[in-house]
C-alpha cells in the first residue's frame, strides 16, 4: 500500500510546523523550560513563606516546661523549713 496523496500532504505540513522557519522547536522548548523553572521558584518562595511563619509561631509559643524550670523546687511533705 503506498501513501495517498492526502497522507502526504499531512506529513508535509507537519513537517513544515515542525522545521520551518527557524527554530521553532528550540523557542518551543524553551519557553517549556522557562515554565518549569518559573514553577519551581513559586514553590520554593511558598516554602520559604512558610518556613518564615513558623519560626514567628515559634518565637512567640510559651512551652510549659520552660515555666516548670524556672520556679523554685518544691519542698518535702514534713519539714518545717
Amino acid at each position: 500500500m503506498a501513501p495517498s496523496a492526502w497522507q502526504l500532504i499531512l506529513v508535509a505540513v507537519i513537517a513544515l510546523l515542525l522545521f520551518g522557519g527557524r527554530g521553532k522547536i528550540s523557542s518551543i522548548m524553551g519557553d517549556f523550560a522557562k515554565g518549569i523553572k518559573s514553577f519551581r521558584k513559586g514553590l520554593a518562595d511558598d516554602d520559604d513563606d512558610e518556613d518564615k511563619q513558623r519560626l514567628k509561631e515559634d518565637k512567640s509559643t510559651v512551652y510549659a516546661d520552660d515555666k516548670v524550670h524556672e520556679q523554685e523546687p518544691a519542698k518535702k511533705a514534713g519539714t518545717s523549713e
